[in-house]
């Protein structure tokens, strides 16, 4: 594996600990793909450094588990908005 993977995997996965960020969020930040930082974390990081790779996917399996409510809470925010805006339009 080219070092410079290597060292990416390890600042995405302390990243990921560091920030309890999400692997959406964390591709914004390196500016790579989703499926990328999936693989740096589950594949790379565990070859390289056990302990972190557990840390990161803890928190990834923890994002993944609450994902729905987030989801959930997105779309009654955007209802509500429309539904404010209508309010306002019709005065």
């Amino acid at each position: 594996m080219k070092e410079y993977i290597e060292e990416r995997a390890v600042e995405v996965g302390n990243y990921i600990v560091d920030k309890k960020a999400t692997v959406r969020q964390t591709a914004k930040v390196f500016g790579i793909s989703k499926s990328t930082v999936h693989k740096d974390v589950t594949e790379r990081l565990e070859k390289i450094n056990q302990s972190l790779a557990r840390r990161a996917r803890e928190v990834l399996d923890l994002n993944k588990s609450e994902r729905h409510i987030r989801g959930g809470m997105a779309t009654r925010g955007k209802y509500q908005k429309i539904k404010k805006n209508t309010k306002a339009i019709q005065g």
